[in-house]
């Protein structure tokens, strides 16, 4: 007889190996747990592990840890700096593929314009957490290039915290006697926000503070902001809002060294659980109902950032350099899928529209790397000049 102990110790060695296996082929290992997700999507002999509540929390555990790292990558003082360039290109690039998914999703689906819209939006935004490895890889990441398709994506991520605001108010919409317990944990939240915003020089204190304290007192936050979130059902946006509190209020030196702390823990144990989470949601019977779906939304997505991005980029970086921008901001995986997956838990959108959506960004991320290595060499830029 199984238990929960031994179950995860079975998925990490398969996602040890298998992600090893995917890494040589220039494929992020993290995709080897939401793979082995829809293996067990298919056939699943540990039912009654992976749907008890301690699993589910520890999936939930991964969704808001990845929230939060995505938090650190937000900095509102950065954002007051970013080039007219950087922002213009933010809002056309991830507005135009939002626009024209919308569209798709409402026909094809059937869902009203504003859940299309929010669907959109998940599959708009950009990984640059996957990114950001293949651009060291290749010696970009302190380019123009480089650095244009990281802090685009960062910006980008301003635009999840307005998803999620909107995601919470609609689940407790229907409710009347919740909405005012919604909006008093929001007001609370972006309050705390302000505050460790306002007191951020006195944060400076904290510089000589041992490592081991300031990540308690960072895993402190991020609970009391949880805690918060929860009674608005705005756990996920109390996540990232976290990330971005302590992003500001935090020593840049005491900053790196606590962000290397909470992205172990997150990578090495609580992410991959998420990603086998969601992937055990994934409907094999609507992948074979919607094979065109997935290939349109596929094709017509993608080509749109990456045309997007030509038109907006070409005189600042460089036709070359700017169909490239497009290719690496079609990397989608981490916020796309929390999104996609918070909506999915919260009966907003069905398994079907879920399982296309998940496996539409799989299909494309795992080629990216192949075709930034091919266009690369072929044009000579980064590494393959040298």
């Amino acid at each position: 007889m199984f238990n929960i102990f031994l179950f995860i110790s079975i998925a990490f060695l398969f996602i040890f190996l298998f992600g090893r296996f995917l890494e040589k082929m220039r494929v992020p290992w993290i995709f080897a747990s939401l793979f082995l997700g829809i293996l067990l999507s298919v056939y699943n002999p540990f039912n009654s592990i992976t749907t008890s509540d301690t699993f589910v929390f520890l999936g939930e555990l991964g969704m808001y840890f990845l929230l939060f790292i995505v938090g650190f990558e937000v900095s509102l003082q950065e954002l007051k700096k970013k080039e007219k360039f950087i922002l213009k290109s933010t809002f056309i690039i991830i507005f135009f593929e939002a626009i024209l998914g919308s569209i798709l999703i409402h026909f094809i689906f059937g869902y009203s314009w504003l859940i299309s819209f929010l669907v959109s939006m998940s599959f708009a935004s950009v990984g640059e957490i996957i990114l950001i490895p293949l651009l060291d890889e290749f010696k970009i990441l302190k380019t123009k290039l480089g650095r244009a398709i990281v802090d685009i994506g960062v910006t980008g991520n301003i635009l999840e915290i307005f998803v999620l605001i909107i995601i919470s108010v609609i689940i407790t919409s229907h409710d009347p006697n919740r909405i005012y317990i919604t909006l008093a944990s929001l007001v609370l939240l972006f309050s705390l926000t302000a505050i460790f915003v306002r007191f951020r020089h006195e944060g400076e204190q904290f510089r000589f503070m041992n490592v081991d304290t300031m990540f308690i007192f960072s895993i402190f936050i991020l609970f009391l902001f949880l805690g918060i979130g929860k009674y608005a059902d705005a756990a996920p946006l109390a996540a990232l809002l976290a990330g971005i509190s302590l992003k500001t209020f935090m020593p840049p030196i005491r900053l790196d060294l606590v962000e290397k702390e909470v992205k172990a823990i997150s990578y090495g144990f609580f992410a991959p659980l998420f990603f086998l989470w969601a992937g055990m949601s994934v409907s094999i019977d609507a992948l074979i109902k919607y094979p065109l779906v997935i290939l349109l939304i596929v094709i017509v997505t993608k080509s749109v950032k990456i045309i997007g991005s030509y038109f907006v980029a070409k005189e600042e970086l460089g036709k070359k350099e700017s169909i490239l921008l497009g290719i690496g901001l079609s990397i989608r995986f981490s916020t796309s899928i929390i999104i996609t997956t918070i909506l999915f838990q919260e009966g907003l959108i069905n398994v079907d529209l879920y399982s296309v959506i998940v496996t539409s960004g799989i299909i494309f991320n795992f080629f990216v790397p192949f075709v930034f290595s091919g266009l690369f060499v072929k044009w000579k830029i980064g590494k393959a000049s040298g």
